[in-house]
């Protein structure tokens, strides 16, 4: 799973930009995506550029990746972790997804440093 703050490195071509395009571009690896990553980028890129450029990235963003969307299961799963780890609902809701989904969270969102379940490319 590609977080958020991934694909805004990821767009905005930076050197760890460059690292997440090898996942992307990699085509024997599945990525999912969360739907609360697309809304996240595609609000993202309407506030800093405008409604053509947030079309671009989500249509980058769906025709690479699995869309997932939040159902009842990770609903509850990300209010767990959102009551647990004291999280931003969104980032509880997407690793609550990458944890049902079995996958693993790519990322250098300062509090998922250090989770099993991450590849950790942050500072």
């Amino acid at each position: 799973m590609i977080d958020s703050w991934a694909w805004v490195e990821f767009f905005a071509g930076t050197p760890k930009g460059e690292l997440v395009r090898s996942y992307v571009m990699n085509e024997d690896q599945e990525i999912i995506i969360s739907s609360i990553n697309l809304a996240e980028i595609y609000r993202i890129a309407l506030d800093r550029f405008g409604e053509a450029a947030a079309e671009k990235r989500r249509r980058a963003m769906t025709s690479r990746c699995y869309l997932i969307p939040v159902d009842e299961e990770i609903a509850i799963m990300g209010a767990r972790f959102r009551h647990e780890r004291d999280w931003g609902l969104g980032d509880a809701l997407i690793y609550a997804t990458a944890i049902r989904e079995g996958a693993r969270v790519l990322t250098g969102e300062p509090h998922f440093k250090g989770l099993n379940d991450v590849i950790f490319i942050g500072d």
